[in-house]
Protein backbone atom coordinates (compact mmCIF):
# COMPACT_ATOMS: atom_id res chain seq x y z
CA UNK A 1 0.00 0.00 0.00
CA UNK A 2 1.45 3.14 -1.11
CA UNK A 3 0.55 5.62 1.64
CA UNK A 4 2.37 8.34 -0.39
CA UNK A 5 -0.19 8.20 -2.87
CA UNK A 6 -3.37 8.48 -0.07
CA UNK A 7 -4.66 11.92 -0.28
CA UNK A 8 -7.74 13.36 1.68
CA UNK A 9 -8.44 16.77 2.80
CA UNK A 10 -11.96 18.54 3.95
CA UNK A 11 -14.21 20.63 1.59
CA UNK A 12 -13.69 21.48 -1.57
CA UNK A 13 -14.10 18.36 -3.71
CA UNK A 14 -13.05 15.64 -1.15
CA UNK A 15 -15.74 16.71 1.34
CA UNK A 16 -19.36 18.41 1.00
CA UNK A 17 -22.49 18.62 0.78
CA UNK A 18 -24.63 17.08 -2.05
CA UNK A 19 -27.84 18.10 -0.76
CA UNK A 20 -29.62 19.10 2.82
CA UNK A 21 -28.68 15.63 3.47
CA UNK A 22 -26.15 14.23 2.45
CA UNK A 23 -22.23 14.37 2.85
CA UNK A 24 -19.82 12.89 0.03
CA UNK A 25 -16.27 11.74 1.07
CA UNK A 26 -13.89 10.82 -1.34
CA UNK A 27 -9.90 9.54 -1.02
CA UNK A 28 -7.87 9.39 -3.49
CA UNK A 29 -5.37 5.97 -3.48
CA UNK A 30 -2.91 4.67 -5.96
CA UNK A 31 -3.86 3.15 -9.08
CA UNK A 32 -4.82 -0.74 -7.93
CA UNK A 33 -3.68 -0.16 -4.87
CA UNK A 34 -6.95 -0.99 -2.49
CA UNK A 35 -9.31 -3.71 -2.73
CA UNK A 36 -11.33 -1.41 -0.15
CA UNK A 37 -12.21 1.39 1.53
CA UNK A 38 -14.59 2.65 4.00
CA UNK A 39 -15.12 5.65 5.88
CA UNK A 40 -15.18 5.37 10.17
CA UNK A 41 -17.85 8.00 10.62
CA UNK A 42 -19.64 9.24 13.50
CA UNK A 43 -21.42 12.40 15.24
CA UNK A 44 -18.71 13.38 17.31
CA UNK A 45 -20.75 14.58 20.66
CA UNK A 46 -22.08 11.08 20.75
CA UNK A 47 -19.41 9.08 19.01
CA UNK A 48 -19.82 5.75 20.79
CA UNK A 49 -23.06 5.41 19.97
CA UNK A 50 -22.87 6.49 16.27
CA UNK A 51 -19.49 5.78 14.92
CA UNK A 52 -19.85 3.05 11.74
CA UNK A 53 -17.91 1.88 9.06
CA UNK A 54 -19.21 2.96 5.62
CA UNK A 55 -18.48 1.20 2.55
CA UNK A 56 -16.65 3.17 -0.10
CA UNK A 57 -17.12 2.75 -3.78
CA UNK A 58 -14.34 3.25 -6.55
CA UNK A 59 -16.18 6.07 -8.07
CA UNK A 60 -13.39 6.76 -11.21
CA UNK A 61 -10.14 6.21 -12.20
CA UNK A 62 -7.14 7.91 -13.62
CA UNK A 63 -3.82 7.36 -15.11
CA UNK A 64 -2.39 7.11 -11.26
CA UNK A 65 -5.14 7.07 -9.31
CA UNK A 66 -8.19 5.29 -7.80
CA UNK A 67 -11.03 7.80 -6.17
CA UNK A 68 -12.94 6.00 -3.29
CA UNK A 69 -16.69 7.81 -2.63
CA UNK A 70 -19.25 7.43 -0.57
CA UNK A 71 -22.25 9.56 0.83
CA UNK A 72 -23.18 9.42 4.03
CA UNK A 73 -26.40 10.99 5.42
CA UNK A 74 -25.55 12.05 9.22
CA UNK A 75 -28.41 12.59 11.13
CA UNK A 76 -27.91 15.19 13.08
CA UNK A 77 -25.63 16.87 10.16
CA UNK A 78 -22.29 16.46 11.81
CA UNK A 79 -19.55 14.31 10.56
CA UNK A 80 -16.49 13.19 12.49
CA UNK A 81 -14.59 10.59 10.23
CA UNK A 82 -11.73 9.07 9.36
CA UNK A 83 -10.82 6.02 6.29
CA UNK A 84 -9.64 2.38 7.04
CA UNK A 85 -7.83 1.18 3.49
CA UNK A 86 -7.24 -2.28 3.01
CA UNK A 87 -5.03 -3.80 0.51
CA UNK A 88 -4.11 -7.44 -0.09
CA UNK A 89 -1.73 -7.79 2.35
CA UNK A 90 -1.96 -4.39 4.73
CA UNK A 91 -4.96 -2.72 6.46
CA UNK A 92 -4.60 0.82 7.83
CA UNK A 93 -6.52 3.64 9.18
CA UNK A 94 -6.01 7.24 8.29
CA UNK A 95 -6.77 10.01 10.20
CA UNK A 96 -6.10 13.80 10.05
CA UNK A 97 -2.85 13.55 11.54
CA UNK A 98 -1.32 10.04 10.55
CA UNK A 99 -1.82 6.76 8.82
CA UNK A 100 -1.97 3.45 11.72
CA UNK A 101 -2.57 -0.04 11.63
CA UNK A 102 -4.74 1.07 14.97
CA UNK A 103 -7.82 1.45 15.20
CA UNK A 104 -8.54 5.31 16.39
CA UNK A 105 -9.95 5.61 19.55
CA UNK A 106 -10.19 9.27 20.00
CA UNK A 107 -12.43 11.21 17.20
CA UNK A 108 -10.65 14.07 18.14
CA UNK A 109 -7.65 13.17 15.89
CA UNK A 110 -10.06 12.48 13.01
CA UNK A 111 -11.41 14.38 9.95
CA UNK A 112 -14.42 16.88 10.58
CA UNK A 113 -17.35 18.12 8.73
CA UNK A 114 -18.25 20.94 11.14
CA UNK A 115 -22.62 21.14 10.59
CA UNK A 116 -24.55 20.71 7.03
CA UNK A 117 -25.58 24.10 6.97
CA UNK A 118 -27.85 25.18 4.22
CA UNK A 119 -26.27 28.10 2.96
CA UNK A 120 -22.64 26.25 2.44
CA UNK A 121 -24.55 24.00 0.04
CA UNK A 122 -23.79 24.22 -3.41
CA UNK A 123 -27.41 24.32 -4.85
CA UNK A 124 -27.00 23.90 -8.95
CA UNK A 125 -30.27 24.96 -11.18
CA UNK A 126 -32.27 21.09 -11.49
CA UNK A 127 -33.43 22.18 -14.95
CA UNK A 128 -29.61 22.35 -16.35
CA UNK A 129 -29.53 18.40 -15.58
CA UNK A 130 -32.06 17.98 -18.20
CA UNK A 131 -30.82 20.67 -20.75
CA UNK A 132 -29.58 20.17 -24.41
CA UNK A 133 -28.39 23.73 -25.23
CA UNK A 134 -27.99 25.63 -28.61
CA UNK A 135 -25.24 28.25 -29.31
CA UNK A 136 -26.26 30.76 -31.78
CA UNK A 137 -24.31 33.56 -32.81
CA UNK A 138 -27.26 35.98 -33.59
CA UNK A 139 -25.20 38.01 -36.20
CA UNK A 140 -25.24 34.78 -38.28
CA UNK A 141 -28.47 32.49 -37.36
CA UNK A 142 -31.58 33.89 -39.77
CA UNK A 143 -32.22 37.55 -41.07
CA UNK A 144 -35.42 38.68 -39.55
CA UNK A 145 -36.36 41.93 -40.38
CA UNK A 146 -33.87 43.72 -43.20
CA UNK A 147 -35.00 47.34 -41.61
CA UNK A 148 -32.54 47.05 -38.56
CA UNK A 149 -29.61 45.94 -41.40
CA UNK A 150 -26.21 47.78 -41.32
CA UNK A 151 -25.99 49.72 -43.67
CA UNK A 152 -23.04 47.65 -45.68
CA UNK A 153 -24.71 44.43 -44.89
CA UNK A 154 -23.98 41.87 -47.33
CA UNK A 155 -25.98 39.34 -49.04
CA UNK A 156 -27.09 36.26 -46.78
CA UNK A 157 -24.31 33.27 -47.21
CA UNK A 158 -21.15 34.89 -48.19
CA UNK A 159 -17.98 34.50 -46.92
CA UNK A 160 -17.52 35.21 -43.13
CA UNK A 161 -14.69 38.56 -42.11
CA UNK A 162 -13.83 39.67 -38.56
CA UNK A 163 -15.47 42.69 -39.72
CA UNK A 164 -18.07 42.23 -42.28
CA UNK A 165 -21.70 41.93 -41.64
CA UNK A 166 -24.96 39.71 -42.91
CA UNK A 167 -28.27 41.09 -41.19
CA UNK A 168 -28.39 38.56 -38.31
CA UNK A 169 -30.72 39.92 -35.55
CA UNK A 170 -33.74 38.05 -32.81
CA UNK A 171 -36.24 38.12 -35.41
CA UNK A 172 -34.68 35.76 -37.35
CA UNK A 173 -34.24 33.23 -34.27
CA UNK A 174 -38.28 33.96 -33.38
CA UNK A 175 -39.10 33.21 -36.83
CA UNK A 176 -37.17 29.75 -37.00
CA UNK A 177 -38.13 28.84 -33.68
CA UNK A 178 -39.82 25.78 -35.24
CA UNK A 179 -36.58 24.43 -36.34
CA UNK A 180 -35.10 24.35 -32.85
CA UNK A 181 -38.52 23.05 -31.50
CA UNK A 182 -38.11 20.03 -33.96
CA UNK A 183 -34.35 19.30 -33.31
CA UNK A 184 -35.58 19.06 -29.57
CA UNK A 185 -33.42 21.56 -27.53
CA UNK A 186 -34.87 23.13 -24.30
CA UNK A 187 -32.07 26.07 -23.88
CA UNK A 188 -29.97 28.75 -26.15
CA UNK A 189 -26.95 30.19 -24.84
CA UNK A 190 -26.43 33.30 -27.38
CA UNK A 191 -23.14 35.54 -28.08
CA UNK A 192 -23.66 39.09 -26.99
CA UNK A 193 -27.16 40.95 -27.88
CA UNK A 194 -25.96 43.96 -26.74
CA UNK A 195 -24.99 47.16 -28.51
CA UNK A 196 -22.01 47.34 -29.97
CA UNK A 197 -19.22 47.72 -32.94
CA UNK A 198 -18.42 44.74 -33.88
CA UNK A 199 -20.32 41.73 -35.51
CA UNK A 200 -19.46 39.81 -32.77
CA UNK A 201 -20.78 41.93 -30.09
CA UNK A 202 -18.04 41.62 -27.36
CA UNK A 203 -16.80 45.23 -27.53
CA UNK A 204 -20.11 46.05 -25.44
CA UNK A 205 -21.29 49.87 -25.66
CA UNK A 206 -24.24 49.81 -24.00
CA UNK A 207 -25.44 46.92 -21.61
CA UNK A 208 -28.83 48.09 -21.21
CA UNK A 209 -29.50 48.28 -25.00
CA UNK A 210 -30.05 45.49 -27.35
CA UNK A 211 -27.75 46.42 -30.26
CA UNK A 212 -30.13 48.58 -32.71
CA UNK A 213 -28.76 45.60 -35.70
CA UNK A 214 -30.75 43.05 -33.69
CA UNK A 215 -33.66 44.71 -32.52
CA UNK A 216 -34.56 46.35 -29.18
CA UNK A 217 -35.75 45.33 -25.37
CA UNK A 218 -39.57 44.69 -26.37
CA UNK A 219 -37.36 42.26 -29.22
CA UNK A 220 -35.77 40.62 -26.86
CA UNK A 221 -38.54 40.09 -24.15
CA UNK A 222 -41.09 38.93 -27.36
CA UNK A 223 -38.21 36.26 -28.20
CA UNK A 224 -38.08 34.95 -24.40
CA UNK A 225 -41.70 34.89 -24.36
CA UNK A 226 -41.35 32.25 -27.26
CA UNK A 227 -38.95 30.39 -26.08
CA UNK A 228 -40.21 29.94 -22.84
CA UNK A 229 -43.87 28.85 -24.51
CA UNK A 230 -42.26 26.24 -26.15
CA UNK A 231 -40.30 25.44 -22.40
CA UNK A 232 -36.87 26.82 -24.09
CA UNK A 233 -34.78 28.69 -21.84
CA UNK A 234 -32.62 31.23 -22.57
CA UNK A 235 -28.86 32.53 -21.65
CA UNK A 236 -27.47 35.71 -22.20
CA UNK A 237 -23.80 36.43 -22.51
CA UNK A 238 -22.01 38.73 -20.27
CA UNK A 239 -19.25 40.54 -21.17
CA UNK A 240 -18.10 42.13 -17.93
CA UNK A 241 -14.57 41.26 -17.84
CA UNK A 242 -13.90 44.62 -20.39
CA UNK A 243 -15.65 46.91 -22.14
CA UNK A 244 -15.88 48.09 -25.58
CA UNK A 245 -13.81 51.34 -25.99
CA UNK A 246 -17.23 53.13 -27.10
CA UNK A 247 -18.36 52.51 -24.01
CA UNK A 248 -19.42 55.92 -22.52
CA UNK A 249 -17.58 55.78 -19.58
CA UNK A 250 -14.38 54.78 -21.23
CA UNK A 251 -15.04 58.08 -23.78
CA UNK A 252 -15.49 60.12 -20.96
CA UNK A 253 -11.94 59.06 -19.65
CA UNK A 254 -10.71 59.61 -23.23
CA UNK A 255 -12.01 63.08 -23.66
CA UNK A 256 -11.29 64.14 -19.96
CA UNK A 257 -8.41 62.43 -18.65
CA UNK A 258 -7.59 62.20 -15.30
CA UNK A 259 -10.19 64.78 -14.23
CA UNK A 260 -12.84 61.57 -15.82
CA UNK A 261 -15.49 60.93 -12.73
CA UNK A 262 -15.12 57.39 -14.70
CA UNK A 263 -11.18 56.97 -14.71
CA UNK A 264 -11.45 54.59 -11.54
CA UNK A 265 -13.64 52.48 -13.84
CA UNK A 266 -11.01 50.65 -15.77
CA UNK A 267 -7.05 49.78 -14.68
CA UNK A 268 -5.34 52.89 -16.28
CA UNK A 269 -0.91 52.91 -16.41
CA UNK A 270 -0.63 56.48 -17.47
CA UNK A 271 -2.26 59.54 -18.76
CA UNK A 272 -3.12 60.68 -21.52
CA UNK A 273 -4.41 57.35 -23.13
CA UNK A 274 -3.81 57.04 -26.46
CA UNK A 275 -5.64 53.58 -28.31
CA UNK A 276 -3.87 54.02 -31.56
CA UNK A 277 -0.12 53.14 -30.91
CA UNK A 278 1.48 50.44 -29.76
CA UNK A 279 0.55 48.63 -26.45
CA UNK A 280 -2.55 50.22 -24.80
CA UNK A 281 -1.72 52.18 -21.64
CA UNK A 282 -4.65 50.76 -19.90
CA UNK A 283 -4.95 47.08 -19.29
CA UNK A 284 -7.54 45.16 -21.93
CA UNK A 285 -8.64 41.94 -23.33
CA UNK A 286 -5.56 40.31 -24.85
CA UNK A 287 -4.22 43.55 -26.59
CA UNK A 288 -7.02 44.86 -27.91
CA UNK A 289 -6.87 48.77 -27.84
CA UNK A 290 -11.23 48.42 -28.22
CA UNK A 291 -11.84 46.40 -25.39
CA UNK A 292 -10.22 47.89 -21.92
CA UNK A 293 -10.63 45.99 -19.01
CA UNK A 294 -13.26 46.85 -16.40
CA UNK A 295 -11.99 47.77 -12.97
CA UNK A 296 -14.82 45.30 -11.34
CA UNK A 297 -13.39 46.13 -7.05
CA UNK A 298 -14.43 49.61 -7.64
CA UNK A 299 -17.76 50.26 -6.38
CA UNK A 300 -19.91 52.23 -8.95
CA UNK A 301 -18.47 50.21 -11.58
CA UNK A 302 -19.25 46.76 -9.70
CA UNK A 303 -23.05 48.32 -8.73
CA UNK A 304 -23.38 48.94 -12.49
CA UNK A 305 -22.87 45.43 -13.42
CA UNK A 306 -24.80 44.09 -10.69
CA UNK A 307 -27.81 45.98 -11.88
CA UNK A 308 -27.30 45.13 -15.46
CA UNK A 309 -27.11 41.21 -14.74
CA UNK A 310 -30.16 41.96 -12.05
CA UNK A 311 -32.39 44.13 -14.76
CA UNK A 312 -32.25 41.34 -17.52
CA UNK A 313 -33.31 38.49 -15.44
CA UNK A 314 -36.18 40.38 -13.85
CA UNK A 315 -37.40 42.54 -16.49
CA UNK A 316 -36.77 40.53 -19.67
CA UNK A 317 -37.35 36.85 -17.65
CA UNK A 318 -33.81 35.53 -19.03
CA UNK A 319 -33.02 31.90 -17.61
CA UNK A 320 -28.92 32.69 -16.66
CA UNK A 321 -25.55 34.21 -17.83
CA UNK A 322 -22.58 33.02 -19.22
CA UNK A 323 -19.79 35.00 -18.59
CA UNK A 324 -17.16 36.30 -20.61
CA UNK A 325 -13.05 35.84 -19.66
CA UNK A 326 -14.56 34.89 -16.14
CA UNK A 327 -10.90 33.76 -14.68
CA UNK A 328 -9.73 37.60 -15.46
CA UNK A 329 -12.38 38.49 -12.92
CA UNK A 330 -11.82 38.99 -9.36
CA UNK A 331 -13.77 36.40 -7.08
CA UNK A 332 -15.29 38.86 -5.04
CA UNK A 333 -17.21 40.15 -7.79
CA UNK A 334 -18.52 36.82 -8.78
CA UNK A 335 -19.68 36.40 -5.03
CA UNK A 336 -21.86 39.54 -5.19
CA UNK A 337 -22.71 38.52 -8.31
CA UNK A 338 -24.64 35.22 -7.72
CA UNK A 339 -26.38 36.94 -4.48
CA UNK A 340 -27.77 38.97 -6.93
CA UNK A 341 -28.24 36.82 -9.80
CA UNK A 342 -29.69 33.50 -7.68
CA UNK A 343 -32.27 36.58 -5.37
CA UNK A 344 -33.71 37.54 -8.90
CA UNK A 345 -33.77 33.69 -9.95
CA UNK A 346 -32.70 30.97 -7.70
CA UNK A 347 -32.70 28.52 -10.78
CA UNK A 348 -30.73 31.16 -13.20
CA UNK A 349 -28.09 29.01 -14.46
CA UNK A 350 -24.30 31.03 -14.36
CA UNK A 351 -21.79 29.42 -16.37
CA UNK A 352 -18.24 30.99 -16.02
CA UNK A 353 -16.11 31.02 -19.76
CA UNK A 354 -12.85 29.29 -18.23
CA UNK A 355 -10.90 26.73 -20.57
CA UNK A 356 -8.87 24.98 -17.71
CA UNK A 357 -9.55 23.43 -14.09
CA UNK A 358 -11.79 25.15 -12.48
CA UNK A 359 -11.95 24.59 -8.74
CA UNK A 360 -12.09 27.84 -7.25
CA UNK A 361 -14.65 28.99 -9.10
CA UNK A 362 -16.85 25.79 -8.62
CA UNK A 363 -17.58 25.65 -4.63
CA UNK A 364 -20.66 27.06 -4.43
CA UNK A 365 -20.01 30.81 -3.90
CA UNK A 366 -19.50 31.97 -7.84
CA UNK A 367 -20.78 29.42 -10.93
CA UNK A 368 -22.74 26.65 -11.11
CA UNK A 369 -20.36 26.06 -14.19
CA UNK A 370 -17.68 26.02 -16.56
CA UNK A 371 -17.49 25.59 -20.00
CA UNK A 372 -16.35 22.36 -20.34
CA UNK A 373 -12.97 22.88 -22.59
CA UNK A 374 -10.99 19.79 -21.02
CA UNK A 375 -13.53 18.10 -22.16
CA UNK A 376 -13.61 18.89 -25.48
CA UNK A 377 -10.14 18.60 -25.75
CA UNK A 378 -9.94 15.12 -24.73
CA UNK A 379 -13.39 13.95 -26.60
CA UNK A 380 -11.28 15.66 -30.04
CA UNK A 381 -7.75 13.83 -28.97
CA UNK A 382 -9.31 10.39 -28.76
CA UNK A 383 -12.32 10.69 -31.49
CA UNK A 384 -11.26 13.03 -33.83
CA UNK A 385 -7.08 13.51 -34.22
CA UNK A 386 -6.67 9.78 -32.40
CA UNK A 387 -3.75 11.31 -30.88
CA UNK A 388 -5.00 9.21 -27.81
CA UNK A 389 -6.12 5.78 -26.95
CA UNK A 390 -9.50 4.47 -25.38
CA UNK A 391 -7.66 4.21 -22.53
CA UNK A 392 -6.10 7.30 -22.22
CA UNK A 393 -9.29 8.87 -22.88
CA UNK A 394 -10.96 6.78 -19.82
CA UNK A 395 -8.28 8.14 -17.94
CA UNK A 396 -8.26 11.66 -18.83
CA UNK A 397 -12.43 11.84 -18.00
CA UNK A 398 -11.73 10.11 -15.05
CA UNK A 399 -9.53 12.93 -13.82
CA UNK A 400 -11.77 15.67 -14.76
CA UNK A 401 -14.57 13.71 -12.62
CA UNK A 402 -12.25 13.81 -9.66
CA UNK A 403 -11.90 17.25 -9.86
CA UNK A 404 -15.20 18.71 -9.16
CA UNK A 405 -18.26 18.44 -6.77
CA UNK A 406 -20.69 15.80 -8.15
CA UNK A 407 -23.61 18.78 -8.79
CA UNK A 408 -21.32 21.08 -10.74
CA UNK A 409 -20.43 18.12 -12.70
CA UNK A 410 -24.06 17.11 -13.53
CA UNK A 411 -24.23 20.54 -15.24
CA UNK A 412 -20.92 21.18 -16.95
CA UNK A 413 -21.63 23.10 -20.24
CA UNK A 414 -20.28 20.03 -22.45
CA UNK A 415 -19.37 21.69 -25.83
CA UNK A 416 -17.19 20.09 -29.06
CA UNK A 417 -16.92 23.38 -31.24
CA UNK A 418 -18.23 26.81 -30.56
CA UNK A 419 -17.56 30.96 -31.92
CA UNK A 420 -14.26 30.48 -31.15
CA UNK A 421 -13.40 27.01 -32.61
CA UNK A 422 -13.17 25.51 -35.76
CA UNK A 423 -16.73 23.57 -36.28
CA UNK A 424 -16.85 19.85 -35.39
CA UNK A 425 -17.69 18.79 -39.22
CA UNK A 426 -14.60 20.80 -40.35
CA UNK A 427 -11.98 19.32 -36.98
CA UNK A 428 -13.27 15.69 -38.51
CA UNK A 429 -11.93 16.85 -42.13
CA UNK A 430 -15.77 15.96 -43.12
CA UNK A 431 -15.91 12.54 -41.88
CA UNK A 432 -19.48 12.37 -40.39
CA UNK A 433 -18.93 8.84 -38.99
CA UNK A 434 -16.00 10.68 -36.64
CA UNK A 435 -18.44 13.77 -36.14
CA UNK A 436 -21.76 11.35 -34.90
CA UNK A 437 -18.81 9.27 -32.47
CA UNK A 438 -17.94 12.39 -30.80
CA UNK A 439 -21.59 13.79 -30.27
CA UNK A 440 -22.61 10.27 -29.29
CA UNK A 441 -20.38 10.51 -26.21
CA UNK A 442 -21.39 14.18 -25.17
CA UNK A 443 -25.13 13.32 -25.35
CA UNK A 444 -24.12 9.84 -23.35
CA UNK A 445 -22.07 12.06 -20.82
CA UNK A 446 -23.32 13.75 -17.60
CA UNK A 447 -23.35 17.60 -17.97
CA UNK A 448 -25.69 19.33 -20.47
CA UNK A 449 -24.63 18.85 -23.80
CA UNK A 450 -24.44 21.90 -26.73
CA UNK A 451 -24.77 21.85 -30.43
CA UNK A 452 -23.39 25.25 -32.33
CA UNK A 453 -25.84 26.24 -34.53
CA UNK A 454 -25.79 24.77 -37.85
CA UNK A 455 -23.54 21.66 -36.68
CA UNK A 456 -26.96 20.02 -36.92
CA UNK A 457 -27.54 20.71 -41.36
CA UNK A 458 -23.74 19.80 -41.78
CA UNK A 459 -22.47 23.35 -41.48
CA UNK A 460 -18.64 23.47 -41.34
CA UNK A 461 -15.76 26.38 -41.07
CA UNK A 462 -12.43 26.72 -39.76
CA UNK A 463 -10.61 28.90 -37.03
CA UNK A 464 -12.62 32.29 -36.29
CA UNK A 465 -13.87 33.48 -38.18
CA UNK A 466 -14.64 30.87 -40.64
CA UNK A 467 -16.70 29.18 -37.78
CA UNK A 468 -19.30 32.29 -38.04
CA UNK A 469 -20.95 31.19 -41.49
CA UNK A 470 -24.40 32.10 -41.90
CA UNK A 471 -26.72 29.55 -40.94
CA UNK A 472 -28.04 26.97 -44.04
CA UNK A 473 -31.44 27.61 -44.40
CA UNK A 474 -32.02 26.30 -47.90
CA UNK A 475 -33.49 22.96 -47.37
CA UNK A 476 -31.75 21.40 -50.14
CA UNK A 477 -28.48 22.33 -48.91
CA UNK A 478 -28.85 21.04 -45.73
CA UNK A 479 -27.73 17.48 -44.12
CA UNK A 480 -31.12 15.79 -43.32
CA UNK A 481 -28.98 12.81 -42.21
CA UNK A 482 -27.14 14.69 -39.57
CA UNK A 483 -30.41 16.44 -38.53
CA UNK A 484 -32.10 13.39 -38.03
CA UNK A 485 -28.92 11.89 -35.84
CA UNK A 486 -28.94 14.87 -33.55
CA UNK A 487 -32.37 14.66 -33.10
CA UNK A 488 -32.70 10.94 -32.34
CA UNK A 489 -29.42 11.65 -29.80
CA UNK A 490 -31.46 14.81 -28.18
CA UNK A 491 -34.91 11.81 -27.99
CA UNK A 492 -32.81 9.29 -26.39
CA UNK A 493 -31.26 11.48 -23.82
CA UNK A 494 -34.80 12.68 -22.43
CA UNK A 495 -35.73 9.24 -22.55
CA UNK A 496 -33.13 7.31 -20.72
CA UNK A 497 -32.22 9.22 -17.30
CA UNK A 498 -29.60 7.35 -16.01
CA UNK A 499 -27.56 9.31 -19.60
CA UNK A 500 -28.33 12.45 -18.03
CA UNK A 501 -27.84 12.28 -13.67
CA UNK A 502 -26.78 8.53 -13.24
CA UNK A 503 -22.88 7.39 -12.53
CA UNK A 504 -20.47 6.17 -15.22
CA UNK A 505 -18.46 3.11 -15.34
CA UNK A 506 -16.11 2.78 -17.53
CA UNK A 507 -16.64 -1.43 -18.69
CA UNK A 508 -13.64 -0.85 -21.46
CA UNK A 509 -11.01 1.45 -22.23
CA UNK A 510 -8.64 -0.59 -24.40
CA UNK A 511 -5.10 -0.08 -24.12
CA UNK A 512 -2.97 0.88 -27.46
CA UNK A 513 -6.55 0.64 -29.09
CA UNK A 514 -10.21 2.16 -29.68
CA UNK A 515 -12.54 0.33 -28.10
CA UNK A 516 -14.48 2.42 -25.11
CA UNK A 517 -17.75 0.94 -23.38
CA UNK A 518 -19.05 2.49 -20.30
CA UNK A 519 -22.40 2.34 -17.62
CA UNK A 520 -24.12 4.99 -17.09
CA UNK A 521 -26.08 3.86 -14.13
CA UNK A 522 -29.53 5.51 -12.14
CA UNK A 523 -31.00 3.51 -9.33
CA UNK A 524 -32.53 0.30 -11.02
CA UNK A 525 -31.80 1.63 -14.42
CA UNK A 526 -29.05 1.64 -16.60
CA UNK A 527 -27.54 2.01 -20.28
CA UNK A 528 -24.30 0.87 -22.14
CA UNK A 529 -22.77 3.25 -24.11
CA UNK A 530 -20.80 1.19 -26.92
CA UNK A 531 -17.97 3.11 -29.22
CA UNK A 532 -16.07 1.38 -31.87
CA UNK A 533 -13.27 4.45 -32.86
CA UNK A 534 -11.49 2.49 -35.41
CA UNK A 535 -11.66 2.72 -39.49
CA UNK A 536 -12.14 -1.27 -39.07
CA UNK A 537 -15.27 -3.29 -37.13
CA UNK A 538 -14.58 -4.97 -34.03
CA UNK A 539 -16.88 -6.79 -31.22
CA UNK A 540 -17.35 -5.88 -27.70
CA UNK A 541 -17.91 -8.78 -24.79
CA UNK A 542 -19.61 -7.12 -21.87
CA UNK A 543 -20.19 -9.51 -18.65
CA UNK A 544 -23.99 -9.07 -17.55
CA UNK A 545 -26.20 -11.21 -15.73
CA UNK A 546 -29.43 -9.73 -18.02
CA UNK A 547 -29.84 -11.61 -21.15
CA UNK A 548 -32.20 -9.63 -23.17
CA UNK A 549 -30.77 -6.03 -24.78
CA UNK A 550 -31.67 -3.94 -27.19
CA UNK A 551 -29.88 -0.97 -29.33
CA UNK A 552 -32.11 1.93 -29.03
CA UNK A 553 -29.89 3.85 -32.17
CA UNK A 554 -30.30 0.98 -34.37
CA UNK A 555 -33.34 -0.81 -32.92
CA UNK A 556 -31.33 -4.25 -32.84
CA UNK A 557 -31.76 -6.73 -29.97
CA UNK A 558 -29.17 -9.00 -28.75
CA UNK A 559 -29.26 -12.01 -26.24
CA UNK A 560 -26.34 -12.51 -23.84
CA UNK A 561 -25.11 -16.13 -23.53
CA UNK A 562 -23.20 -17.61 -20.36
CA UNK A 563 -22.74 -14.07 -18.65
CA UNK A 564 -21.54 -12.61 -21.59
CA UNK A 565 -22.92 -10.03 -24.46
CA UNK A 566 -21.31 -9.93 -27.82
CA UNK A 567 -21.75 -6.90 -30.19
CA UNK A 568 -20.18 -6.58 -33.09
CA UNK A 569 -20.11 -2.90 -34.56
CA UNK A 570 -18.91 -1.46 -38.21
CA UNK A 571 -15.73 0.83 -38.36
CA UNK A 572 -16.98 4.32 -35.92
CA UNK A 573 -19.76 2.40 -34.75
CA UNK A 574 -21.80 3.08 -31.91
CA UNK A 575 -24.39 1.67 -29.71
CA UNK A 576 -26.91 2.63 -26.85
CA UNK A 577 -27.90 -0.52 -25.18
CA UNK A 578 -30.85 -0.70 -22.38
CA UNK A 579 -31.73 -3.88 -20.45
CA UNK A 580 -34.88 -6.13 -21.70
CA UNK A 581 -34.44 -8.77 -19.57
Amino acid sequence: MLLEAVYHRPKLNWSYAYDQETIHLRLRAKKGDLLQAFAFAGDKYMWDQSKELVPMRKLISDEMFDYWECAIKPTYRRLKYGFLLKSADREMWMTEDNFSPERPENPDRLFEYPFLNPADIFTVPEWVKDAVFYQIFPERFANGNPDNDPEDVLPWGGKPERHNFFGGDLQGVIDHIDHLSELGINAIYFTPVFEATTNHKYDTTDYMKIDPHFGDVDTMKKLVKACHEREIRVVLDAVFNHSGQAFAPFLDVLEKGEKSRYKDWFHIHQFPLDPTRGLPTYDTFSFEPIMPKLNTSNPETKQYLLNVAEFWIKEVGIDGWRLDVANEVDHQFWREFRKVVKKANPEAYILGEIWHESSPWLQGDQFDAVMNYPFTNAVIDFVIRQKMDAQSFANVIGQQISRYPQQASEVAFNLLDSHDTPRLLTLCDDNKDRMKLAALFQFTYMGTPCIYYGDEVGLDGGPDPDCRKCMEWRPEHQDQDLFDFYRKLIALRKELAPLRTGTIRFLEAEKGGSKLAYERKLGGESAIVLLNNDDAGQTFEIDTTDKLWLDKISGKGYTAADGKLMVRLPAYGYAILTSER
